[in-house]
């Protein structure tokens, strides 16, 4: 259901093409190639430094050879992937690394002894697969030391796209410096490869691995040594064992009181978000995860895969503008109330790429044009068919799904792209003739469906608002 950038790569990135790259004077990339003499040497020095990094890696790696299998969208595992997931974790030494690269390249731990020293003992056990996608798998794991449980994510890197999506989710919930209840909790991060773990920090200029992912996100093209050699990133994270929120609301009957509670949870999480510079682009039921320690359901929003951090897009000029034109008009989106500790406003901060779930997407993103006000309109469709249980059934997973729509003859179509061939349409809010939608939500629901983005609530309001309509109900 995402919908990719509309980018060409091939076109965007032909700049980076190594045939002018010089080697000498005059001398192309393809023709410089070393002395034979200097050829035999460098061949016996890498067959020993290759058998070193082999013989320490069966000491104490001791793990067998991953399967080059790409991740299928589909519910079913066979036994080999199984064996191997567990046997790539167990190798996962997460407690093992610093700042420091520690893949196969970087030989002076080898020659010096120092890798033993780091080589720990594995930090969690798998207990099964939860989830799978088109781009990682999704396991249930507990902590060896503390028995606590943790979700999993494990994000194969040999794709561009891959990669940027596995990047953006990093960067989005390491900018995080404080948490929030309603946002799901990243625990660490770990790069492996070669059977060999190094924990990811944000911005580690000293590991190489961490700087290739960066280069092959920005460039669109694989600049990985050793393809044959499968680069992972494992994102350990808070474990949710509800389920999402299509799971949890159309398992149960229609209660006013859950739906006044997720209504405050999501607005919650979504101004916390926006405060700090983050625009989700993808809301929706299934990324909207549920947690029941507490006794009481808990909403967590989750896979920022496609968020984007808009921290430094903000000039200070537009924003003491925006500050300006604000005085005295209350919370609206240019108000200084909504300029973050960053000296950024979220809602100038136009995005072009079309990305997200189409029944989610607001009429601007389908135009490529937009800002944090996108996720506004998603959290509007989430709302309303949260509470009228509006569902569709997903032509690819077959499942059932919250999700409003518009019904045109036999077909039903996305609210925002309906709205982008229609401007002047008025949604029928609610749908059902036997409603109990108070006035105050359907005032607020056709505000946040607002076909102008500039005339629905920024985040900070519309979490004010909702706390006054849930308390009314």
């Amino acid at each position: 259901m995402r919908c990719r950038p509309k980018t060409n790569r091939a076109c965007v990135y032909s700049f980076n093409s190594k045939k002018n790259i010089e080697c000498g004077k005059g001398t192309s990339l393809q023709s410089c190639t070393p002395p034979k003499s200097y050829e035999s040497r460098a061949r016996r020095f890498f067959k020993a430094v290759f058998h070193n990094v082999k013989t320490v890696m069966d000491t104490f790696d001791n793990a067998p050879r991953r399967t080059r299998r790409a991740c299928k969208r589909t519910g079913s595992q066979d036994a080999t992937t199984k064996r191997d997931s567990t046997s790539v974790l167990r190798s996962l030494s997460v407690g093992n690394v610093n700042a420091n690269d520690v893949m196969g390249e970087d030989l002076e731990h080898l020659k010096n002894g120092k890798l033993e020293g780091r080589v720990m003992s594995p930090r969690y056990s798998l207990l099964r697969e939860v989830g799978r996608g088109s781009y990682g798998v999704v396991y249930e794991a507990v902590a060896r030391r503390s028995g606590t449980r943790v979700a999993i994510k494990k994000l194969r890197c040999d794709a561009p796209e891959n990669v940027e999506l596995a990047l953006a989710e990093f960067w989005a919930l390491t900018s995080l410096e404080k948490r929030h209840e309603n946002v799901v909790q990243l625990e660490e991060c770990v790069l492996q490869r070669n059977g060999m773990a190094q924990k990811m920090s944000h911005g580690n200029k000293h590991s190489k691995q961490y700087l290739r992912l960066v280069e092959t996100s920005l460039k669109g093209e694989r600049v990985l040594d050793y393809p044959e050699e499968p680069c992972y990133l494992w994102f350990v994270m808070e474990f949710c064992e509800g389920g999402d929120l299509n799971q949890f609301i159309l398992s149960r009957r229609p209660d006013p009181h859950t739906n006044s509670s997720f209504m405050r949870q999501l607005s919650s999480a979504v101004a916390f978000l926006h405060q700090n510079s983050i625009v989700h682009r993808d809301l929706k039921p299934d990324n909207i995860l549920i947690s029941e320690r507490s006794g009481t359901p808990v909403l967590k929003v989750a896979d920022f895969g496609l968020s984007k951090v808009c921290a430094g897009l903000g000039t200070g000029k537009g924003s003491a503008a925006s500050r300006e034109r604000g005085a005295g008009a209350g919370r609206k989106e240019g108000t200084s109330a909504y300029v973050n500790k960053n000296n950024v406003n979220v809602n100038k901060c136009w995005l072009s790429s079309a990305c997200g779930s189409d029944f989610f997407m607001a009429p601007e993103v389908w135009e490529g044009h937009y800002t944090a006000k996108a996720d506004i309109f998603a959290l509007g469709i989430i709302i309303w068919a949260m509470i009228e249980r509006i569902t569709f059934i997903d032509a690819e997973s077959k499942r059932e799904l919250l999700g409003t729509y518009v019904r045109q003859g036999t077909e039903i179509m996305p609210v925002g792209e309906a709205l982008l061939e229609n401007p002047k349409m008025v949604l029928s809010i609610p749908q059902r003739r036997r409603s109990h939608m108070s006035d105050g939500v359907r005032q607020l629901l056709r505000d946040m469906l607002a076909v102008n983005p500039q005339d629905r609530p920024d985040a900070l309001e519309l979490h004010s608002r909702v706390g006054q309509v849930t308390c009314a109900a």
